[in-house]
């Protein structure tokens, strides 16, 4: 991640249009006000505790940097359970992990700048020293393009970077003359090779002295690459360029980016995971912000904030508007096919992704930052560690934890973004949980399984790199740094690059690519710094208001797939009914069929069959005021036994419930105060309680996107009184309107999976027309991140129009288990009767095992670029 302010020295550096007074502001000149409000809402950490961290971090790194120069240095690599080095051949293979390895002692490389950071310039000087001497860049030995490049590349420029810092001083580093940049540029120029393909894309791979394609090269014959490893260069080489003066390196990375934009979805505007580097086909099709894409969405907004492009900023807007619309479903971020945007493609996130809220500090968007921030927290403290992927319902996926700095790193930024000591608190038990489950004698290492605490002889650079370095700072004070951390951007591997490059050897032609491939609306982009007032409203609870919601979003959530009895007994609570475990003898089981508004009926053949009962509540709407529902409403006697109409925003959901039921209201209806939304594009929304007991709010509540919303409220305009039947189900209409529209015998032949997705309608009833309207909308009664939902919009006069995704659900919390989710048949002319039979249920099963295959199918097809 980055941090941004100043330029070195005076405003003269900074070129025409300073990038980081802009879009970064937030980093810098937006925190200034931004903390003080923060601050005044929770007890701050003293100084002499933040000191005390502080110092911790440091010795902590010291462990960690003294155990790998005494018992691996020159070894890239620390194994701490054996205390010694890893080098490259000597030990077993673990296949693409070992293509960051090179033998040019990658730890020390990637703990340059860190050094610095730590104020421990002395050993920064003797580790320069060493890397003169000791490092040999002309190895036989293939590895990996992105690694290579974030990590030695970036780790010798930011070793530069801070060397001529400090010599400028004039107390450290007065011997050194560029000799790390000249490394550097050597390594750059072996890395070039690399590029010699049509699409300008990057093998992924390449061999230091002989390069690519050569027989004794060992490489060159791949075809993909991931998104990532093409589209994280820019920052290294045009920092390369700009320090050099040779503008080849900077040509290179922004054709690649200028050509992972042009293959970018159109219609989505996202970009697959894996790509043809010689076709620029898709080859793995499903999108994200985790793993082998991330640092390519990171690197467009840092190249505008160090290179001061604009294109590269309209770039990184587009792609985070498509990301904010079909990916985010706060507080998650669900993976989604880029041709069908509204798909998940996996039910399972991985650890990467949790980089995310820091760069959305960075951009600006701080609430949709702190709710994912907090997801990942909850995780971290049910697991002690970020699993390297985790469920929907937070459980551990991939169980393995190779101290991955990012968490770390979003924390950082959300604590200078907002100056609340509650990040103070996270990075503290961050701290702790290090030392008391990684902590070995030879250093500290990567978790094998996050569940049973076993280790990994591994501890890999980037620890050293990121993890202390964030740590760190995220406890300092700015006295405590020997620099101004302002004049410095974060690469994805922390590593400083400094701001004045952005005036530096400026030669580098531009080609403006973006508004020649898409119409850009020029209002989603932030070109100053966003109004505090409205980031941080004056409310020192505002960050706390929106974390509430989440506290025990993990332990609450309804799980998914198998169930480990043992881990449930251990902890002491029940596991979730299975459809297979249930039993219409238990009173248990029926009681739990009774809370879902389910009945049971036996039959004369001894099967049972489950009813699901409509509820349904009909009235007038009427506006509340205020509009927003969040506080007391002035008008009771307007919405006193109708349906209160209110917006989104401004206060949770559960409030709005309670101020419209007080009111009289006999149910609600939020309405989506970000104008042009609809169901058609919006990604699944559901509305969520404020973290407490939900059980005094009995009205029911429905969200509409603007769009479906706007229905209601035009016909309001026209006919001043209209009518709004809320019901569980599409078939539970109003005698009246059964009588005036009967369903289509081919709906009713539709499958039990189409019904089963629909559980809420709408009926408009004009009172001064005949004609009558519509809206339906149908979303499944499971949790968010696993429905598909349908609505349509008829009239006795129209035929339907089918549009997605209005999603109701209730305000307390509740869910069930995907296989207790019992579907209803429709009614049809043979059969009257809306009940569905045991036997017709599908086995569970089959989801189960086709979710698995799925997951080890793109495990399989995982290359570097995933985790």
């Amino acid at each position: 991640m980055s941090e941004a302010g100043g330029g070195r020295g005076s405003g003269s550096s900074v070129p025409q249009r300073a990038p980081w007074s802009l879009v970064a502001a937030t980093a810098a000149l937006c925190l200034v006000s931004a903390t003080s409000v923060w601050t005044a809402g929770a007890a701050p950490m003293s100084r002499e505790e933040k000191q005390k961290l502080g110092n911790q971090v440091l010795e902590m790194f010291d462990h960690a940097y003294g155990n790998y120069m005494e018992h691996a240095y020159p070894a890239d690599e620390l194994m701490p359970l054996t205390c010694r080095g890893r080098i490259r051949g000597q030990e077993p293979s673990r296949g693409d992990v070992d293509d960051a390895l090179g033998k040019f002692s990658l730890t020390l490389i990637d703990s340059l700048d860190t050094l610095v950071v730590l104020n421990k310039t002395k050993e920064f000087e003797d580790a320069v020293r060493k890397v003169l001497r000791d490092v040999n860049l002309d190895n036989d030995v293939v590895v990996s393009v992105f690694e290579t490049n974030i990590r030695v590349l970036g780790g010798l420029l930011g070793g530069h970077s801070l060397a001529i810092m400090l010599k400028e001083k004039g107390e450290y580093m007065q011997w050194y003359n560029d000799e790390l940049l000249q490394m550097a540029k050597q390594l750059g120029y072996k890395l070039l090779p690399a590029f010699n393909t049509t699409s300008g894309l990057p093998y992924p791979r390449i061999n230091l002295k002989f390069g690519i394609r050569k027989p004794e090269a060992r490489t060159g014959t791949e075809t993909d690459t991931c998104t990532a490893c093409a589209g994280t260069l820019i920052l290294e080489f045009a920092a390369l360029s700009r320090f050099t003066g040779a503008t080849i390196f900077e040509e290179y990375a922004r054709k690649a980016l200028d050509f992972l934009w042009e293959k970018r979805q159109r219609s989505s505007n996202l970009v697959g995971v894996t790509i043809n580097i010689h076709t620029g086909d898709w080859v793995r099709k499903d999108s994200g912000v985790g793993a082998g894409i991330d640092s390519y969405y990171e690197y467009l907004l840092k190249a505008y904030v160090l290179l001061g492009d604009d294109s590269f900023l309209e770039r990184f807007n587009t792609h985070y508007d498509a990301i904010m619309r079909y990916i985010s479903q706060p507080p998650l971020l669900l993976d989604v096919h880029i041709h069908k945007p509204m798909l998940n493609a996996r039910t399972w996130m991985d650890a990467l992704l949790a980089f995310f809220p820091g760069l959305q500090v960075l951009k600006g968007d701080i609430r949709p930052a702190i709710e994912t921030h907090e997801m990942l927290y909850q995780v971290i403290k049910k697991h002690n560690f970020l699993p390297e992927a985790f469920t929907t319902d937070f459980r551990v996926h991939w169980a393995q934890h190779p101290l991955r700095p990012e968490f770390a790193e979003s924390t950082y930024f959300l604590y200078k973004a907002t100056g609340d000591p509650y990040y103070l608190e996270v990075g503290k038990t961050l701290i702790e949980n290090l030392n008391k489950y990684a902590r070995v004698p030879c250093g500290f290492a990567a978790m094998k399984d996050v569940r049973t605490g076993s280790h990994e002889d591994r501890m890999d650079s980037f620890f050293l790199a990121e993890m202390f370095k964030y740590l760190y700072l995220l406890f300092a004070d700015k006295e405590d740094i020997i620099f101004d951390i302002e004049d410095y951007i974060f690469t994805t591997e922390a590593h400083l690059l400094p701001l004045w490059l952005s005036t530096t050897n400026q030669r580098v032609s531009k080609k403006n690519t973006t508004s020649e491939y898409t119409e850009l609306d020029d209002s989603n982009f932030d070109w100053t710094c966003p109004n505090t007032q409205i980031l941080f409203p004056n409310d020192p609870l505002y960050a706390q208001s929106i974390r509430e919601p989440l506290k025990n979003v993990v332990d609450k959530s309804c799980p998914r797939g198998i169930i480990r009895v043992e881990e449930s007994l251990r902890s002491g609570a029940k596991p979730p009914l299975r459809a297979r475990d249930f039993m219409a003898t238990n009173p248990e089981h029926l009681e739990i069929l009774k809370k879902m508004g389910v009945s049971l009926i036996h039959l004369k053949d001894g099967r049972v069959q489950l009813v699901q009962h409509a509820i349904q509540t009909r009235g007038f709407v009427a506006s509340s005021k205020p509009y927003n529902g969040c506080s007391e409403l002035t008008n009771p006697e307007a919405v006193m036994g109708k349906i209160a109409l209110i917006q989104r925003g401004q206060c949770m959901f559960a409030e709005k419930a309670r101020n419209i039921q007080n009111a009289g209201a006999i149910g609600g209806i939020v309405i989506d105060d970000n104008e042009g939304s609809s169901s058609d594009t919006a990604p699944l929304f559901q509305m969520a309680g404020d973290g407490k007991d939900t059980d005094d709010i009995t009205i029911p509540m429905l969200f509409l996107f603007s769009k479906e919303g706007g229905i209601i409220l035009d016909a309001i305009r026209e006919y001043e009184e209209v009518e709004v039947l809320l019901s569980d189900k599409a078939k539970d209409r109003d005698p009246e309107m059964e009588n005036e529209e009967q369903p289509s015998s081919e709906n009713d032949s539709q499958s039990a999976e189409q019904i089963a997705s629909r559980s809420q309608e709408i009926d408009l009833v004009d009172q001064e027309s005949p004609e009558e309207s519509s809206v339906n909308s149908h979303p499944e009664a499971l949790s968010p991140v696993d429905t598909d939902s349908a609505a349509s919009v008829s009239s006795s006069e129209q035929d339907s129009n089918p549009m997605e995704n209005l999603e109701t659900t209730s305000l307390d919390g509740e869910c069930t288990d995907l296989d207790n989710q019992l579907q209803e048949q429709p009614e049809t002319e043979e059969d009257s009767n809306p009940n569905v039979s045991w036997g017709k249920k599908a086995q569970p099963i089959d989801s189960i095992l086709a979710d698995w295959n799925e997951d080890i199918e793109a495990f399989e097809m995982m290359d570097k670029d995933e985790l």
